[in-house]
């Protein structure tokens, strides 16, 4: 067992690893062949579908695989699974909807409508079909989603490389490029599943709807508040500046979304065996300190290396033309380092299954966010939305480390270890 569990993790872990790298390369090559207000144009429609793609989050993993794994027959499993497919994919259809909504109200013209339009397909396919994987992952066998998530990225990439040795500079062309890897991954999940499911006609239960509906509703909306945190700075960022900062800023966000994403990956590493499998308290809150100080490290030591190498990246990934987002990476690098320490303070409220507070957090972050942004970036432009990531990931911190410390008022065992 412990076998497949470590086998299961490196291929969960490889396959994050291939895509952080396929995904610079991909933007590398969308930069240089949109130039900086293509690919303003590109990244605020992203901007929008990802904020949308929260809202399919619904009834997500946490909700479904325990219940997979503490019921293994296949026909309640198949059964489970349909329900969750259709909450989804209603939820899907919604956030497209949304996306509609959204352009509406904002004015926005045909060289943003149909970028996001296109790209938004991902929000109606990439949540529903994930069911399968979450099908996968109770099984504690996901070597055929990465199989499946890779090949789609290759795909893609392969596209992305096309356009941009065919010379082409239209942002709805390399958008629908970016649609072709959910589409090829909602299929090969299908065949997957639909090969090893069992043939057997599955009736609507309102009932069991409902309590898919509820059991994640707190988790549905933290995703939806921290998706928002992490891109309503380029929503009003925007219009408030020209097109070649936003692609400036939009670029050196980018980066560093390849960067964090490593605190991900070693949350998902080190969390399981350090912090879940902790018998008391006690013990996973010390584990957790230990592990956020030193993700800290990684973060500071990261952070420092991309601030000092930002010209030197800047020029290799994307070209002179994007010269002006060298000085934005350096300080949004040196703001990044704490989302390292808020990623393994977050393991403490997951371990005690306290939903609520991660949902507070993110409500918090995301008002607090916003507040910023409104003030600083008619000042500061682009160096007022880092203004804003900064003090959202101190906040994010601070935030983690109240909980910690009120947990350990609450816990006698923790005075007892401490004393």
């Amino acid at each position: 067992m412990r076998r497949q569990v470590a086998g299961n993790l490196v291929w969960m872990l490889a396959e994050r690893g291939v895509q952080v790298a396929g995904g610079i390369g991909i933007v590398a090559m969308l930069a240089r062949g949109l130039g900086p207000e293509g690919f303003a144009h590109f990244q605020y429609a992203q901007a929008v579908v990802y904020i949308a793609a929260s809202v399919a989050l619904i009834c997500g993993g946490e909700v479904i695989i325990p219940r997979l794994v503490a019921n293994t027959d296949p026909i309640a499993q198949h059964r489970l699974l349909l329900h969750a497919f259709g909450l989804r994919i209603g939820a899907g259809v919604l956030a497209y909807l949304l996306i509609g909504a959204l352009l509406l109200v904002t004015d926005q013209g045909p060289d943003i409508w149909a970028p996001t339009l296109i790209m938004g397909v991902a929000v109606i396919l990439r949540e529903p079909f994930g069911v399968v994987t979450a099908w996968m992952q109770a099984r504690t066998w996901t070597r055929p989603n990465a199989v499946f998530n890779l090949t789609s990225l290759a795909v893609k990439a392969a596209c992305v490389a096309l356009l941009f040795w065919l010379g082409s500079h239209s942002v709805p062309v390399y958008a629908a490029a970016f649609s072709i890897e959910p589409v090829i991954a909602a299929v090969l999940l299908t065949l997957y599943y639909l090969v090893r499911a069992p043939r057997t006609h599955v009736k609507v239960d309102p009932t069991l709807a409902r309590e898919l509906l509820r059991s994640g509703t707190l988790f549905w909306v933290s995703f939806m508040l921290m998706m928002g945190s992490r891109r309503v700075d380029q929503l009003l960022l925007k219009p408030l500046v020209p097109l070649t900062e936003f692609g400036a800023y939009a670029a050196s966000m980018q980066i560093l979304d390849n960067f964090v994403v490593l605190a991900t990956i070693l949350s998902a590493g080190i969390a399981p065996m350090y912090v879940y499998a902790q018998p008391t308290i006690a013990q996973a809150r010390r584990n957790i300190m230990k592990i956020a100080g030193g993700m800290l490290a990684i973060g500071i030591a990261g952070g420092l290396a991309i601030a000092a190498c930002a010209h030197w990246i800047v020029q290799l990934l994307y070209g002179p033309a994007f010269a002006e987002a060298a000085h934005l990476l350096q300080l949004a690098a040196l703001a990044s380092t704490l989302v390292f320490t808020d990623v393994a303070l977050t393991l403490l409220p997951i371990y005690m299954r306290r939903p609520q507070l991660v949902a507070i957090k993110w409500g918090l972050v995301f008002v607090v966010t916003i507040a910023i942004d409104v003030i600083a970036i008619p000042n500061l432009g682009a160096r007022g939305a880092i203004l804003g990531y900064a003090i959202a990931n101190l906040l994010a911190v601070l935030f983690g480390i109240a909980v910690w410390l009120q947990e350990a008022q609450r816990t006698p065992e923790a005075h007892e270890a401490s004393a």
